[in-house]
């Protein structure tokens, strides 16, 4: 069955690099030919029987205030979005670690791996522990957000503030959503294209309210399309889905301990799978207006920014309501 859906796949790649060929730049699997905003380094991790490259950028501030930030990106994006955000908190002084995780970005796409938020938060503890520094901030947005906050519940000695931003996994979508195997997943993977993802990133991300900026990170999936070796990246998108159908934070919320800043654009709408619940079901989805407060009053002591008219990006929509609350936090009294 996966021969068949690569030889879909290829079909339908050889329309997409005729029709976008104009537009698209083809950007190979671990992104080698897309500079990213600061130097890139990697780590060696010994996983799962195999060995993989994490790759990260370290960003050090002139002028130290001692303190650590680790930023932790979404499923759609990679470490290069937090450009200003890094660049923002170097000038408080913070060192910037920003990793992309194994499956994304600049790092390994894995043939055969078992994605777990566990294992991608012992491979940020790794990451972490190789540059000797033992604790930090942590900030996660979207699927990063599900991401920080099992890091924090994993090594809460690690963990000195936590910072989510439109994180999923605020509610549970496999109640609603009906289940998709790996290869459902994968199927869906194999047919993007960069019409596709800029109306699931204009409904979903922007509530129907585009602006030119944004192009460039709905660039870079497109670019993955329409390369020849799409379908490695495609399974590892698939397996990552899965990872985050099947375990959800939600349940957990209610056990942090570590002091807590929800930063919500309460214009959001993100819900993966939502086009295949019911349509009674539908409306009730990636309602963020509602889901900052329900998370806030689970997590003890949480502080909740909602940020209005203000969709799943707010770092990106609008920089300068992210960043203010985000640098009070940071310098609040412990």
């Amino acid at each position: 069955m996966l021969k068949f859906y690569v030889a879909t796949f290829m079909m339908l790649t050889t329309l997409q690099l005729w029709s976008q060929s104009e537009r698209l730049k083809a950007l190979d699997v671990n992104l080698e030919n897309y500079e990213y905003p600061f130097v890139v380094s990697y780590i060696h991790l010994s996983t799962q029987q195999q060995s993989l490259k994490m790759a990260y950028m370290d960003v050090k501030p002139e002028k130290p205030n001692g303190k650590t930030m680790v930023l932790l990106h979404g499923k759609n994006f990679n470490g290069a979005y937090w450009r200003q955000t890094a660049n923002a908190l170097s000038d408080k002084g913070f060192r910037v670690v920003i990793p992309d995780q194994v499956g994304f970005g600049k790092s390994s796409k894995p043939q055969h791996f078992q994605y777990t938020f566990q294992q991608l938060a012992q491979h940020t503890k790794a990451l972490l522990d190789s540059l000797g520094i033992g604790k930090a901030a942590i900030l996660g947005h979207s699927m990063g957000g599900m991401l920080a906050t099992r890091f924090a519940l994993m090594y809460p000695e690690t963990t000195w503030k936590l910072i989510l931003e439109n994180p999923i996994g605020l509610e549970d979508w496999k109640l609603k959503v009906p289940y998709q195997s790996v290869n459902d997943w994968y199927k869906r993977e194999l047919g993007q294209s960069y019409d596709r993802i800029k109306n699931y990133q204009l409904k979903s991300y922007y509530d129907n309210q585009w602006k030119p900026a944004y192009d460039e990170w709905v660039n870079l999936l497109a670019g993955w399309t329409v390369n020849k070796d799409y379908p490695l990246i495609a399974w590892n998108a698939a397996l990552t889905y899965d990872m985050i159908f099947t375990q959800p934070v939600v349940y957990e919320l209610d056990k942090i301990k570590t002091s807590t800043l929800l930063i919500i654009g309460t214009r959001d709408r993100t819900a993966l799978g939502k086009e295949l619940a019911s349509p009674a079901d539908q409306p009730t989805m990636g309602l963020y207006n509602k889901l900052g407060k329900q998370t806030a009053a689970k997590i003890k002591g949480a502080v909740l920014k909602e940020l209005d008219n203000v969709g799943h990006l707010p770092h990106i929509e609008s920089f300068d309501r992210f960043i203010k609350p985000l640098l009070d936090f940071l310098s609040a009294p412990e």
